[in-house]
């Protein structure tokens, strides 16, 4: 049986005692103040008697491990430097935290793989929590986190938006027309692009939101586009998410590509202009960071925030003290006083300064949450309630088939120096099965190409749909031998011309895996990235093909294979033997 949390997680707000009181926060376990002193007992915001919960005392410092959303890294980075200054003590020595940066459903996956054992677990939002929740129940027969009313309070808030550029925005009728999710959808479909708007210059809609599984605001993205479809603000069921399927289709088909970072995604966004993105589901904080004048000083338009029409969520970020068994009591009391260090004015206050509204709705909301900023502070009117597990699994499952597919070129290098090992691990070996994970990773419908190189290139599949051929894709794999040299640039230039001549409407991307330098044919990387970056100002770069490179062992050239990703839109990886299926699974995530 699941567990239940609250079906909607709005802000909440805990009494001006709780919020603001900092004794209170140590009250709950015998805690000591900064220099000694010892608080009495009181009661808690509903009223119950706060008992000491420590059996003993010692003078062994407690380190606290967290895991939490990179989305509010700044926030989060300043707070936790300054309660590991302050020498707090709870049941035992001073109290310290290390606090780590991971996306949402990665660090649900670690946690219930057991490949990761924080103390505390802050997602963005709460909808991760029943998931995890239901997994551990099934593996450990019992709940891993409290489901009481104020056993995960929310640290900070913010919307989920769809970040726009505000002459396109304008475009559509904002701010006197609402926008919303059936305005994606149309823009997706209408061949005409923003020329249907009498914007012809803008080229064609191209939007972006990260992958569901991976990502708290893609997962927000993909729920909230079944509440469009179906008209409901609440309540949604697995029967609707069935009769979603043509509504989430129309919205996800011009998608450019997914990916596991919102950060990510407002990066280029922000860097590239609206050539690359028209539009792209983020929080509101990354909006106002974009309007600050410095992290985007050459920031092309000023980008406006869209709180759809049919609802949104707001990314609640909670704090869960996990009910696990490396959770000591001591751990326990600590986390406490932690938590409501972090609840406290002082620290909610700086949480504005990051773009983010605090818990305590005590505190007003104030620049840079403006206009000025792209922040309607009014906004959003229509909070979605947090579906149950049930229906969040169809979605997903469901998502996976309407998601935009991709066509995908798998390039290798096969060069000599691919028989060296690192770490006792022949590199081609390792690389075979990176490639094997990549595949099996792939949907029926999605294409995937294979070509190797080293003296010359040649094509082991050329790109097709994957279903009818995975086994056969996969025994080629495992022929591949290494020898000769390394035509790295002519190969990328030759295999973009043959997936940007596919004629799909699939994504576009070539991945590439070299461990060394050009040395055959050497076309230089500048000819090579002027061969196959979008052409300058054109105003749909971000449809083109994106290339993912991988640098693979300590020869191959980091700063090439950087320029050539980055001027495409793709991303750069490092690999070696030991982790190179884990590189091949990030990249999966784009798709």
């Amino acid at each position: 049986m699941n567990a239940s949390f609250p079906a909607q997680r709005v802000p909440r707000v805990f009494s001006p005692l709780f919020c603001s009181a900092f004794l209170l926060s140590l009250l709950l376990t015998g805690c000591t103040l900064p220099g000694g002193a010892t608080p009495s007992p009181t009661t808690s915001p509903t009223g119950a008697v706060l008992q000491n919960r420590c059996t003993t005392h010692t003078s062994t410092p407690v380190q606290l491990a967290m895991l939490y959303g990179s989305e509010k890294q700044q926030w989060i980075d300043d707070v936790v430097a300054d309660f590991n200054t302050r020498n707090i003590r709870a049941c035992d020595g001073s109290i310290s935290v290390k606090a780590t940066p991971i996306g949402s459903g990665d660090s649900l996956r670690r946690i219930s793989e057991g490949k990761m054992q924080p103390d505390i677990w802050s997602p963005a939002g709460s909808v991760w929590l029943p998931l995890l929740q239901e997994q551990w129940q099934q593996q450990h027969g019992r709940n891993i986190i409290e489901t009481g009313a104020t056993d995960v309070p929310s640290l900070v808030t913010s919307p989920i938006v769809i970040a726009m550029w505000k002459p396109e925005a304008e475009a559509l009728g904002w701010p006197n027309t609402p926008i919303g999710w059936n305005t994606i959808a149309q823009l997706s479909t209408n061949p005409q692009g923003w020329a249907a708007y009498g914007h012809p210059e803008f080229g064609a809609f191209k939007f972006g939101h990260t992958h569901p599984d991976y990502s708290n605001s893609g997962l927000d993205a993909v729920i909230a586009e079944h509440y469009a479809a179906t008209n409901k603000v609440r309540g949604l069921t697995v029967g609707d998410v069935a009769g979603a399927k043509d509504f989430v289709a129309n919205v996800e088909s011009s998608v450019i590509h997914y990916g596991d970072s919102t950060g990510f995604f407002a990066q280029k966004m922000f860097a590239d202009g609206p050539s690359y993105l028209s539009a792209a589901v983020m929080y509101e904080s990354l909006v106002v960071e974009a309007n600050d004048g410095k992290s985007y000083p050459h920031l092309p338009y000023p980008v406006v925030s869209i709180y759809p029409k049919e609802g949104t969520f707001s990314s609640d970020h909670p704090f869960a003290i996990l009910q696990a068994d490396w959770v000591t009591a001591a751990k326990k009391t600590s986390a406490l006083a932690f938590r409501s260090f972090l609840l406290a004015k002082e620290q909610q206050q700086k949480a504005l300064r990051y773009g983010f509204r605090p818990a305590d709705t005590t505190i007003p909301i104030a620049a840079p949450l403006d206009n000025m900023h792209g922040v309607d502070a009014g906004q959003p009117k229509t909070l979605l309630q947090v579906p149950n597990v049930e229906v969040i699994k169809a979605i997903k499952a469901s998502w996976n088939q309407q998601r935009r597919k991709v066509d995908v070129m798998l390039i290798l290098d096969r060069s000599g120096s691919m028989n060296d090992a690192i770490g006792g691990v022949r590199k081609i070996e390792a690389a075979k099965q990176g490639i094997a994970e990549f595949v099996g990773l792939l949907g029926e419908s999605d294409g995937l190409g294979i070509t190797t190189f080293s003296d010359t290139s040649q094509t082991l599949t050329p790109v097709s749909a994957l279903g009818v051929k995975r086994q056969n894709v996969l025994d080629a794999v495992k022929g591949i031998t290494a020898a000769g040299n390394t035509r790295l640039f002519n190969t990328i230039d030759e295999q973009v011309r043959v997936v940007k001549a596919q004629p799909s409407k699939h994504i576009k991307a070539v991945i590439v895996l070299t461990d060394g330098m050009d040395n055959y044919n050497l076309l230089t990387v500048d000819r090579l990235v002027s061969s196959i970056a979008p052409a300058h100002g054109d105003s749909n770069a971000g449809a083109g093909v994106q290339v993912y490179t991988i640098a693979y062992g300590g020869d191959a050239d980091v700063a090439g294979l950087t320029k050539i990703a980055d001027a495409t839109g793709g991303k750069e990886y490092t690999g070696n033997p030991q982790n190179i299926q884990q590189v091949y699974q990030l990249i999966s995530v784009f798709f």
